[in-house]
């Protein structure tokens, strides 16, 4: 592997993630990436309707209750972040 086969792939992920907030980066910690797999889990339940109706035969509610409490839950998926020490 050569030196510009190295920038190429480097630059290839650092495009893919400032276009895919998911995918991550050195800098993200593990509550930002907690957060972005509930979210994408949450938005993969609302997205797909049988997942959604199974959920909601599950839970014994409708699914635009369903729904709606899986929109909900995206704002704070993983409860208020913590505190960051500033050093």
């Amino acid at each position: 592997m050569q030196a510009s086969d190295r920038f190429n792939i480097n630059s290839q992920l650092e495009h893919l993630q400032t276009k895919y907030v998911g995918t991550g980066h050195a800098d993200l910690n593990r509550f930002e990436w907690a957060v972005n797999v509930q979210r994408d889990s949450y938005a993969s339940y609302v997205g797909h309707y049988p997942i959604l109706a199974y959920f909601a035969i599950a839970e014994n509610e409708s699914i635009g209750r369903e729904r709606y409490n899986f929109m909900k839950k995206m704002l704070l998926p993983c409860g208020l972040p913590p505190e960051r020490e500033d050093d």
